[in-house]
Order: structure tokens, then sequence, then C-alpha cells
């Protein structure tokens, strides 16, 4: 039984989706532990929406430790295909301007200490991650995100550093030459689990500073970024009001699809044991 076909995964500033009605709260445990937080599955417009807190409601969570194989596991458990990120990040681009949204389609991985993948033992899985975002997904949110009458820019790489201290001087420029246009903390491993869960996945990126390379701006703060941001839940919470009940049920990327040819393991020596436990990504291939 599907309980949401779509999920929002909130971040910094975004602890509940009140637009939600007819809620109720679950917290499944996965073979990887327990979700973030509970997660309150509602209805909007008729459509069944997810909403899980990144960091948990009280922000108790840094970028390293959050459990995203079990969010992510969970959310697949609850039968979600869609999922749309919302995330704060620090713009490495001078027309990225602090109160701006980004919506990536690329990623670089500066992360050390994070399991990122569901596949680590006795199932051998390498899964397409060319394109990181779903495209589709991603063309929605910024097509919701301009009818809002919010700067969006569409497109652009998305540096995942490992945190939770921000970017040195010397990183910042770094990541400036190779023509990054914003860092942030979260989107991996969770887009890369997402893949193979077979989800769209897509991030509305809030930008909420200027890094530490622009040299006639503030340096960055936890009490700048937050205000910032805040700033930004308002319109946050529109665009997903706009885009949820525009998401159809038939999907046409190829997100959906994922696992087929990337199983590497011959079916009969995968364990059982490991075959149950990861039911609910791989049965349609067993």
């Amino acid at each position: 039984m599907v309980e949401a076909s779509v999920a929002v995964i909130g971040g910094s500033g975004l602890y509940d989706f009140d637009a939600l009605t007819d809620l109720k709260e679950v917290k499944p445990d996965t073979p990887f532990g327990q979700p973030s937080d509970t997660i309150t599955i509602g209805t909007l417009e008729g459509v069944k929406v997810a909403f899980l807190p990144r960091h948990g409601r009280e922000h108790r969570i840094n970028p390293t430790n959050i459990p995203v194989r079990a969010n992510i596991f969970a959310l697949k458990v609850l039968g979600v295909e869609h999922v749309i990120s919302v995330s704060a990040v620090g713009s490495l681009k001078e027309d990225v301007c602090p109160l701006d949204l980004v919506v990536p389609d690329q990623l670089i991985d500066r992360t050390r200490q994070r399991y990122s993948t569901f596949f680590d033992e006795n199932l051998v899985v390498h899964v397409g991650f060319a394109d990181p975002f779903c495209p589709n997904l991603s063309n929605i949110l910024v097509e919701a995100g301009r009818k809002e009458g919010a700067i969006v820019h569409h497109g652009g790489t998305y540096v995942v550093m490992e945190g939770p201290a921000f970017s040195t001087r010397a990183e910042s420029f770094m990541y400036r030459s190779w023509g990054a246009s914003i860092i942030g903390m979260t989107a991996l491993p969770e887009a890369k689990l997402a893949r193979e869960a077979e989800m769209c996945y897509a991030t509305v990126a809030c930008a909420t500073d200027y890094d530490c390379w622009h040299e006639t701006e503030k340096q960055v703060t936890v009490d700048m970024v937050i205000a910032n941001l805040l700033k930004n839940v308002v319109t946050s919470k529109n665009i997903l009001r706009r885009v949820i009940p525009s998401l159809e049920e038939r999907r046409t990327c190829l997100c959906s699809s994922a696992l087929e040819n990337s199983i590497i393991t011959a079916k009969e020596i995968i364990p059982e044991k490991t075959k149950e436990a990861l039911f609910p990504l791989i049965s349609k291939y067993m």
C-alpha cells in the first residue's frame, strides 16, 4: 500500500510543511536504523505527501551524522517516487545572490565520512549517476519558482562538503575555479541513494551567503545563514504547493529504472537475508 507518492525533505529552517491536511505520523524502522525524525504524512490537493525534517525538528543532527540511508529507505517503504529537497547553500558566483534560488543539475562530492550506497555487502550495484538530479522534476521546480516571482537559476554545480565547519578561503576560491555555483553539506549521499532507490530527486537550494570568497561581503555566520534562509521559507513552501499537485503519477524519466542494468552480482548467489533486507529496493529485479 502506497502511503505517499511525494516526499519533501526539509533542510535548515524548514521543519514543517503546514499545507498538509489529514495528518498522521510514522517513524518506520529500517535495516539502516531510524530516520532523522518522525515522518509526517498528509494530503495536498489529493496528493499524499511525506514530510521529513533532515536534521530533526530541533536541528540536532549535523550533516555528517544524518541517517540518510534510513531516511531514503523509509520513504521508499512508504511508496515515495518523487523527492523534493530544500536546503541552504552558499553562493560561489557573483550572480547567484543571497536569497536567490538554485535548482542544480550537477554535483561534486567532497564528503569523506558518509555511507553512500545501500549495497555495501553481498550485493554489488553500479548505478548510473552522470546526471544526479531528475531533469523532469527540476524543470517543474524552476517553472514554479519563477511563477512565485523568485529569482531561480536553472542548473549549476553544487559542491557537497563534509562540514560541519564552513570552507576555508583557499577551498572557496578553488571551488570557484572549478566553475561551481553553490556549496552545501547535504545533497550527498541523499541524491545518490535516491537514485539507487529509483526515485526522482531534485533540489531547491536557497542561497544564504557568498561563502567566504567575496571580498566586500561579511564573513558567513550561522546567524546570517538562518536569517536569510527564513526569508526564503515562505517562497519554498509556495513552490511546493504549486509543484506537488502537478506531478504526474506516470514517470517518463530514467530514474524509475535506475537499477535495471546496474546489479552486477548474480541473483543466485545473493543471500536470502540480503534479498529480504533490501526487498523494497530490489524486489522487481529478483
